[in-house]
């Protein structure tokens, strides 16, 4: 193999330019020529391909986002689309692609493996749901986003003696919110893994107050439902002073964090080397601190393991 290329796709997390750096810099070294392909596979249908060099990832393994930029390509699920991508690819003399992203990102470039174009998954996503691994890249930046604005928020419940609801990203994953919640001390953590039952947060609200508690923090992963509506139950129901926060998409942005820069280095890494020796059609992850890969069919028909213990962790500390 003589020619690669690489590409961010999907949602972006902080972690994507450490993680590019380190696929170029891997390749370069090995002897490769790296070619990056802005804007994701919509970018690639549109031919927007560019050779990397050394000094193309020089400084960005402390800047978030993608310097590759990302975008979503629904034409991508048609397998024309996917045919033409493989074409293209091929016009560049590109033998192998290492695809940067989340879940969607990872059953396009298995398609693409498919049809002859050997890809590689390093899973890059603040929602630490991309299967086969126990952390992608990007949560331990956006956890530590989310316990600065806690810790900030804090300050204000305290200071006015008022609930507050904080609701968190993570889609169908409650990892945000359950690590947040232990982290920043919270006295309860709604997620999708776990039943929603507002009338015990309501009532541990009750018993903080009836010890002199004044003021309480609910975490809310986005996958639960409406936090506004869930602080309007509160407020009604308890008649406490509550106020909803919703973070967004601050979460996604910032310096991202050293375990994180280590990690995203790890995988690029290994991500390379996965294809000079010819294991195509896998993915990096890291199990019990181990860098691991696995097939992209194998790892996508594994099952989200929740870690609900957490949760109930927070409500048993929150007493």
């Amino acid at each position: 193999m003589k020619r690669i290329a690489v590409l961010t796709s999907g949602g972006d997390a902080p972690l994507m330019n450490a993680a590019l750096r380190a696929v170029v810099r891997k390749a370069i070294y090995n002897g490769l020529d790296v070619y990056g392909i802005m804007y994701g596979y919509a970018g690639l249908l549109k031919k927007e391909i560019k050779k990397m060099e050394l000094g193309s990832v020089g400084d960005i393994i402390h800047r978030g986002g993608t310097k590759l930029y990302t975008a979503r390509c629904q034409e991508f699920l048609q397998p024309e689309v996917r045919a033409k991508a493989v074409e293209i690819l091929k016009e560049y003399a590109i033998e192998g692609l290492i695809v940067i992203g989340g879940d969607g990102s990872y059953r396009g470039a298995l398609e693409l493996t498919k049809l002859g174009m050997p890809g590689i998954g390093i899973p890059a996503t603040i929602d630490n749901d991309v299967l086969g691994t126990e952390f992608s890249i990007g949560f331990d930046t956006a956890l530590n986003t989310v316990i600065e604005a806690i810790d900030k928020i804090r300050d204000t419940a305290m200071s006015h003696e008022r609930t507050y609801v904080i609701e968190v990203m993570g889609r169908d994953c409650g990892d945000i919110a359950q690590w947040a919640g232990v982290a920043g001390g919270a006295e309860t953590v709604l997620v999708p893994e776990k039943p929603i039952d507002i009338n015990a947060t309501i009532e541990r609200i009750k018993r903080g107050h009836e010890r002199g508690k004044k003021h309480s923090i609910i975490i809310v992963s986005e996958g639960v439902g409406n936090a506004v509506e869930i602080g309007r139950q509160i407020k009604d129901i308890c008649g406490y002073d509550t106020r909803v926060t919703i973070l967004g998409h601050v979460q996604r942005g910032g310096s991202p964090t050293a375990t994180d820069r280590v990690l995203a280095s790890r995988f690029g890494s290994r991500a390379v080397e996965l294809l000079c020796e010819g294991k195509f059609g896998h993915t990096v992850g890291i199990i019990k601190n181990e860098i691991v890969d696995m097939e992209f069919e194998n790892a996508l028909k594994m099952k989200k393991l929740s870690n609900s213990s957490l949760a109930e962790l927070c409500d048993e500390l929150a007493i």
